[in-house]
């Protein structure tokens, strides 16, 4: 079965390309347009993996993933931060306070789903042929 993947994003056209590469390779996604929004769906819904922006209303990335991590049925939810922070220690501030991994927008469309799937466990990744 292929994961279910919360994307937390308040910036429409980088929500409905991640929505739409995510879908489109076989998982099943979920949308929070604000932080309050993606803690109460995590908790709802269970997802194994969320793509949080950093700068969201009513919550920010940061926010998130506090409360998650808090939250000991969420404790082992994989964090990804998707931002456009992407100055010279952005990176390990992210990783330093408690994300997964870290990619910073734009993304790009080509690799995207390929860069996300190593976070997942492999029993929730879609199957699929890699043959050229």
């Amino acid at each position: 079965m292929a994961a279910t993947i919360l994307i937390a994003e308040d910036h429409e056209p980088s929500l409905e390309l991640m929505r739409y590469l995510l879908k489109s390779s076989g998982y099943r996604t979920l949308v929070a347009r604000n932080g309050m929004t993606a803690i109460a769906m995590a908790r709802m819904e269970r997802p194994d993996m969320v793509l949080c922006d950093l700068q969201m209303p009513e919550s920010n990335g940061y926010e998130v993933l506090k409360a998650l991590r808090e939250d000991p049925a969420l404790s082992g939810v994989r964090m990804i931060a998707v931002t456009a922070f992407s100055m010279l220690g952005d990176r390990e501030r992210v990783l330093t306070a408690g994300f997964d991994g870290y990619f910073s927008k734009p993304i790009d469309a080509e690799t995207f789903v390929e860069q996300m799937e190593p976070f997942l466990p492999a029993a929730l990744r879609v199957q699929r042929d890699r043959r050229p």
